[in-house]
């Protein structure tokens, strides 16, 4: 991929104004696109990702596009996007956290309902998602992960960030089946890395 060929490699620049969220999703999906098919490298797509995801919407849109599609990017993941998205701090963490938990929650509401291919879906989302995780700024992850942890066990706490994730679940209507297997899959990062991430569970 890093060998692309270079006629687009000045295409289609993030505007200076933050993209809203379905312009997101279309730039995501055109550079996507163009990546899978040999016509962008890692490091331009990386660029222009780090570009879109430096605002909340931005990133919103990638993580859709990126994070349910049937493109491989997140299950390959660049060493230059992952340093992008590193560099993208926090508001990427959280996305990447939110979407592990709500894709983990959907997994048991498909497998209730025996829809084995939205369950499929949510179970890649749930996967890209782990693995983004492990390659993402190892002291926020940890930091963020055991914020939702706590919300997801219901832990008695008075943290406002705690509370705010509560708030989170609560909005979704996860229940307690639910909330124990975004624990679970909470933890599940932690056991690939527990040295590096020492997650408390």
């Amino acid at each position: 991929m890093t060998d692309a060929a270079p006629v687009n490699e000045t295409a289609q620049p993030v505007s200076p104004l933050a993209p809203s969220f379905p312009q997101a999703m279309e730039l995501a999906a055109h550079w996507i696109g163009l990546w899978e098919g040999g016509e962008l490298s890692d490091e331009v797509l990386a660029d222009r990702v780090g570009e879109l995801v430096a605002s909340r919407d931005g990133a919103r849109g990638f993580f859709v596009v990126s994070l349910t599609g049937e493109a491989p990017l997140l299950d390959r993941l660049p060493e230059a996007l992952v340093t992008a998205l590193r560099q993208a701090g926090a508001g990427v963490v959280d996305l990447t956290a939110r979407n592990l938990a709500m894709s983990t929650a959907m997994v048991l509401h498909h497998q209730r309902s025996g829809d084995q291919e939205h369950q499929a879906g949510s179970e890649r989302v749930q996967q890209r998602s782990t693995e983004l995780l492990r390659h993402l700024e190892p002291i926020a992850v940890k930091q963020r992960l055991e914020t939702l942890l706590a919300a997801a066990a219901e832990q008695a706490d008075s943290d406002e960030a705690v509370l705010e994730d509560r708030t989170f679940l609560d909005r979704w209507g996860y229940d307690l089946e639910q909330r124990q297997a975004i624990a679970a899959a909470i933890e599940a990062v932690a056991e690939a890395g527990a040295d590096l991430l020492g997650i408390r569970t």
